[in-house]
């Protein structure tokens, strides 16, 4: 089936479908395929440039790709010293190890570091994980950052219009200084890029070395009270109201940060008059002498 990629009317682009059946991400999918390890209707291919429908037989390295099922996500509060990935050449101890039994085949919306912790958002489906992972979707990622120096608050101010390091150009970040324990302080950094050791580069640019690094929230999710190493599916209903679906082509959460509004002021509380609410019992002329 060799049909123009650029009509999809006619099909799905294959590694797209591979991706959506929860097999691997879509840029794996296309790298299986250049190795020769991907089968449609019974030949190799040897591009990703193919269409397919549900009438097509898809075999990837050995496993028939069935139909795509319903998205699903996950929380999973990733401990410190894994690695986000499925295999590790140097044998470290990896995300999906650790895992409880009974998950399906997952991805992680992005990674975290292998000493960082905090939120890491799970799916059974590649095209979901590569949307939100993009900085196009503008998905805030934010971090308690715990950094060893003194923090003038002044200086976090110039990050909101990014830095360059070393040739490499950071986005804004919204930074606040949480606290200072003498010779440590804890800030809250807000972003939307996420490049690769984004923010232990800035603060060590800045003299800050960081000693501790735990994600908190990746858009509307929230790490919450989640306890190290537990995974918990965030319900469908929730995962509709801040995705969408496919068909819609998975809509972006709303995740600008607001000013709280100001509280609605009081009316203040009219006085009590001594002859609203007399005390005592009233004589049978007690009206007449108002009056009077």
């Amino acid at each position: 089936m060799t049909e123009d990629v650029e009509d999809e009317s006619k099909g799905e682009r294959i590694a797209k479908r591979i991706a959506r059946a929860g097999i691997c991400s879509r840029r794996d999918a296309e790298r299986l395929i250049q190795l020769g390890k991907v089968t449609l209707n019974g030949k190799v291919l040897d591009t990703p440039a193919v269409l397919v429908t549900d009438a097509d037989r898809i075999v990837v390295d050995g496993q028939l790709v069935g139909e795509p099922e319903r998205t699903r996500v996950w929380r999973y509060h990733k401990p410190a010293g894994l690695v986000t990935t499925h295999r590790d050449p140097q044998g470290r101890p990896t995300v999906f190890e650790k895992l409880p039994d009974g998950l399906p085949r997952v991805m992680s919306v992005g990674r975290l570091d292998l000493s960082s912790e905090g939120l890491l958002l799970l799916t059974n489906d590649g095209e979901l994980a590569r949307k939100l992972e993009l900085p196009a979707a503008g998905w805030v990622r934010r971090y308690r950052v715990r950094v060893h120096g003194e923090v003038p608050p002044e200086t976090l101010v110039g990050l909101e219009k990014g830095i360059t390091i070393e040739g490499v150009k950071y986005g804004p970040i919204k930074a606040q200084l949480d606290r200072q324990q003498g010779s440590n302080a804890w800030l809250t950094l807000s972003l939307k890029e996420g490049k690769n050791r984004e923010v232990r580069r800035v603060m060590d640019h800045l003299g800050w070395p960081v000693s501790r690094l735990i994600r908190v929230a990746y858009g509307p999710f929230q790490l919450g009270s989640l306890e190290e190493g537990a995974v918990e599916e965030v319900p469908a209903k929730v995962v509709k109201e801040q995705l969408g679906d496919r068909e819609s082509g998975w809509a972006k959460a709303d995740t600008t940060e607001r000013a709280r509004p100001p509280a609605p002021k009081k009316k203040p509380a009219r006085p009590e008059r001594p002859t609203d609410k007399p005390t005592g019992k009233a004589g049978p002329h007690a009206d007449r002498r108002r009056r009077s």
